[in-house]
């Protein structure tokens, strides 16, 4: 992601030879430890493990051995509940040598036969270097794990997956985790690469199926956490990020301050501006070491995941969601 202050070069890119879904189905069956923890309240410990585990990985650069790690983490993962997950490919060029870089959007559906349905979304690639870093080495070959800004999104996913059952059966509900939201080196290489892929797809491939309403989730796992409303989340999708916050309030997550402070450029801008996907932006943009060699575990808490799964299971289970407009 960037803010207002970054530079912002996002252009129509990425092959779009591959417009369709490259379906891969993994239908499993919920063990008797997921149906009981339906009930149960977001577990800070178990949502901290899944985020240890994704930066166990090291670095997972878009089309690196280390994101190709992490899908069969995620696959295997999702695999053991009754949802469906599928690859969307795309091909980007690699800002750097110029060649092909394979993408993966990862789409994980709960309740696929709704036909409206709701949008919880975050990249799950992390960015080749940790350019901000205060160390000039660090920004030149310093290792980035992403351990907030980027784990923590799936993380979330991951023990959100625990507590799908409680969602009411006539919502569909998809996880989609975009791959190429920063695979940049300085001032060369564009952002949002694979949710401005799922939006273009979403608006010249209809299918029958319609987001009302979408929610971004980055940087979650601050252990100083403080989520304000974001300024174009306020600007593109009003009603949804208030009802959001609204649901904190009633949860009791006083994390979520209900005023606006920081413009960022993020993957909810493709979204609404090219899918018309009322989406709102949730991001701690306060977190001392983004794009920092210090972006690890011990940097993140277990507690800040669970309060925001805490208020995206309220908000699911709550919240009247008015269908989209016709396209």
């Amino acid at each position: 992601m960037i803010n207002d202050r970054a530079h912002w070069n996002w252009t129509r890119r990425a092959s779009r030879t591959v417009a369709a879904f490259c379906a891969v189905v993994l239908l499993g069956t919920l063990g008797a430890s997921a149906h009981a923890a339906e009930d149960s309240p977001p577990d800070a410990k178990r949502a901290f493990r899944y985020l240890s585990q994704l930066s166990r990985i090291g670095p997972r650069v878009s089309g690196s051995r280390g994101m190709s790690r992490q899908q069969q983490l995620i696959s295997k993962h999702f695999a053991n509940f009754e949802c469906e997950l599928k690859y969307q490919p795309f091909d980007a060029r690699h800002p750097l040598t110029g060649d092909p870089v394979r993408m993966n959007n990862v789409i994980i559906s709960w309740n696929p036969q709704a036909k409206q349905r709701v949008l919880l979304c975050c990249h799950y690639d992390t960015r080749p270097l940790p350019d901000r870093d205060r160390n000039p080495a660090n920004r030149r070959q310093g290792v980035f794990l992403g351990a907030n800004d980027g784990a923590s999104g799936v993380a979330l996913c991951m023990e959100l997956a625990h507590h799908m059952g409680s969602i009411p059966a006539n919502r569909g509900v998809d996880f989609v985790f975009f791959d190429g939201e920063e695979l940049v080196y300085g001032d060369r290489g564009e952002y949002f690469l694979g949710s401005t892929h799922f939006a273009e797809d979403y608006r010249d491939h209809p299918d029958g199926q319609r987001y009302s309403a979408g929610i971004l989730f980055d940087m979650i796992a601050d252990r100083n956490l403080r989520i304000y409303m974001e300024k174009n989340s306020l600007k593109y999708a009003p009603e949804l990020t208030k009802s959001l916050w609204q649901s904190a309030a009633q949860a009791g997550v006083d994390e979520f301050v209900p005023r606006a402070k920081h413009e960022v450029r993020d993957d909810h801008l493709p979204l609404n501006e090219i899918a018309k996907i009322p989406t709102c932006d949730v991001i701690d943009f306060d977190y001392p070491y983004w794009h920092t060699v210090q972006d690890v575990p011990n940097s993140c808490s277990g507690k800040s995941l669970a309060k925001v799964a805490k208020v995206l299971l309220h908000w699911l289970r709550n919240a009247q969601i008015s269908p989209p407009p016709a396209k």
